[in-house]
């Protein structure tokens, strides 16, 4: 997940990236694991070169009618000795590994200092946010009063964070969800792909979910996991493959219901559909050569961009500083939609440059022409977009002051022609 040569090479810029995430120094930690390891496998590689002489003696004493008593408990010896450096190589492997298992991708150096979303840099901003005639209602107010978003029935299914969508604005999910395939697949260049959203430990450890956010996941008791986003398992099926170079980037699309159990989320928005249990999110993944994935994420970020603009939803584009880019991410571009009864922006998409954090993980790598040695591809990840939340910038940004929303235009083909709901 990390490149022991880079950290060999420069073991204070990895600490110095450790620190603008808050975290303490480890390389010399990891560098010490690193030397004991190499010196417990040279030593083994010795012994294992005197074992191999050791039987060619004791072979050609026996056929000679010579004394092996002396060879022999050398033999026993070095095979004790052998154990006990396999052992030690094994333990340090493993302490090593723990570690590096938890610890998060290196940052980009155009993300910018700064301990939380507060120092997050604003890129752009596109749209005007609407001037109401009217005091503007929240989601969950809007979708109560026409009797189509349902928290109680929700509540009685499955507890809280969930809710039941019903009518027009069931409809109007659905609708956004093809439209942004559609846009993906036709416009994009995205293939799309129907995915498993049970996944085993590999993937999900593969994709840097695990081990650090298996508390904010749902395992099942066959030991699969619910996926937290497509993500997991788009990214995951190269895990394990070299890729022929030519077939880059690969581009994929998935719609799917995703599952958080959103541990330490108690208490934030706890109204309404911005952080549920289970949702339904489109999510775009690249995989590509190292030297074009900084380009890939802005076609990405653009990609996700481009579903808001047709939606006449006004946003702006955030670079995420060293303390809010998440774990698996060098860098992140989220963006964030105006959701005007909150009189707010609020985060709609993440896209995230892994580089190679999550191929090593993986071992997922492509041949850059035939004959040339493997690399580590580059993963990228991005939301295009996470349907309930755009349901809930539709239904605010186009509502009436009626309690009526109305449809956008690029929508209403997938609608029947329906131009307002309620």
């Amino acid at each position: 997940m990390h490149d022991i040569r880079a950290l060999r090479a420069d073991p204070a810029a990895f600490d110095a990236d450790l620190a603008r995430r808050g975290l303490e120094p480890v390389a010399q930690r990891l560098l010490a694991w690193d030397e004991e390891r190499r010196q417990a496998q040279t030593a083994l590689q010795e012994k294992q070169t005197r074992r191999k002489a050791l039987a060619r003696e004791i072979g050609t004493l026996k056929r000679e009618g010579g004394d092996t008593a002396t060879l022999e408990v050398e033999g026993v010896s070095l095979r004790a000795q052998m154990e006990a450096l396999e052992e030690q190589a094994s333990a340090v492997e493993r302490e090593s590994t723990a570690l590096l298992a938890n610890l998060p991708n290196r940052l980009d150096p155009a993300v910018p200092d700064g301990p939380d979303e507060t120092a997050n840099q604003l890129c752009h901003t596109w749209g005007t946010p609407r001037d109401f005639s009217f005091t503007p209602r929240q989601h969950f107010e809007l979708g109560e009063a026409l009797g189509q978003m349902d928290f109680a029935t929700a509540g009685k299914l499955s507890g809280a964070r969930f809710v039941v969508l019903r009518a027009g604005l069931a409809r109007l999910a659905r609708a956004l969800g093809q439209f942004m395939l559609d846009l993906h697949v036709n416009e994009h260049g995205f293939v799309e792909t129907q995915v498993p959203v049970l996944v085993t430990d590999d993937a999900m450890y593969g994709t840097d979910k695990l081990p650090k956010f298996a508390d904010q996941s749902f395992r099942t008791e066959d030991g699969r996991w619910l996926i937290p986003t497509a993500e997991v398992p788009l990214t995951a099926s190269i895990a394990g493959d070299i890729l022929d170079g030519a077939i880059l980037p690969l581009r994929m699309t998935a719609l799917t219901q995703c599952f958080r159990s959103e541990a330490g989320s108690a208490g934030r928005d706890v109204r309404g559909m911005l952080r549920q249990h289970q949702f339904e999110k489109v999510e775009m993944v690249c995989v590509t050569a190292p030297e074009h994935s900084e380009a890939e994420h802005e076609r990405m970020t653009r990609c996700a961009e481009t579903v808001l603009e047709r939606l006449g939803i006004p946003y702006r584009r955030m670079l995420l500083c060293a303390g809010d880019t998440g774990f698996g991410a060098a860098k992140t571009f989220d963006l964030e939609a105006w959701l005007p009864g909150q009189d707010a922006w609020r985060e709609i998409s993440s896209c995230s440059n892994t580089r190679d954090f999550q191929a090593r993980r993986m071992n997922a790598r492509f041949r850059p022409q035939a004959g040339a040695a493997p690399a580590f591809v580059h993963t990228l990840n991005g939301s295009g977009l996470a349907v309930g939340r755009t349901l809930i910038a539709v239904m605010e940004n186009y509502q009436n002051e009626d309690g009526s929303i109305t449809v956008p235009d690029v929508l209403r083909p997938y609608m029947g022609g329906l131009a307002r709901i309620g």
